[in-house]
């Protein structure tokens, strides 16, 4: 009976190894970049402390994203969380959601016009990533942007 309970322990540990062996990805992201475009959806501001926005208050973003050389429906949709630091400038953390994965950018943003984050990781296809993303505006009415990821790993 103790050499069964000794094999069945074996077993079950060998099995755990090459069950957590087998769930690193071997994808590699490598040198890389895409380029996007995003409707905005919706917009979200919540203002804590006194009218207008201020440091505190947050903004909820959310966008479809295309690839119009490709299909002209969505491919993706991205979310963005921020936070104000001050009247104009807030931190944001970015979502992208595609096809084969999805990306996390974060960092500060001042004019919504033209700005850059850090491409922080992801998952999937994408689960080695790093880089930047350039964010450009074209036009705000309805809200639209060119989304380019350089990504290097």
């Amino acid at each position: 009976m103790n050499r069964l309970v000794y094999v069945l322990a074996a077993a079950v540990g060998l099995s755990a190894v090459a069950l957590l062996h087998g769930w690193k990805s071997d994808a590699a992201t490598g040198p890389a970049t895409i380029r996007i475009t995003s409707r905005e959806v919706s917009r979200i501001r919540v203002d804590l402390g006194q009218p207008g926005r201020g440091p505190g208050d947050s903004e909820i973003v959310r966008l479809n994203l295309f690839n119009k050389r490709i299909k002209s429906a969505p491919i993706g949709q991205a979310e963005y969380v921020c936070t104000f630091t001050t009247p104009r400038a807030r931190s944001c953390t970015a979502t992208i959601s595609l096809p084969r994965g999805r990306l996390v950018a974060g960092g500060s943003i001042r004019f919504t016009e033209l700005y850059e984050l850090a491409v922080l990781g992801g998952t999937r296809l994408y689960d080695d990533a790093r880089g930047t993303l350039t964010v450009i505006r074209t036009t705000r009415r309805p809200r639209r942007d060119i989304l380019l990821f350089r990504l290097t790993g």
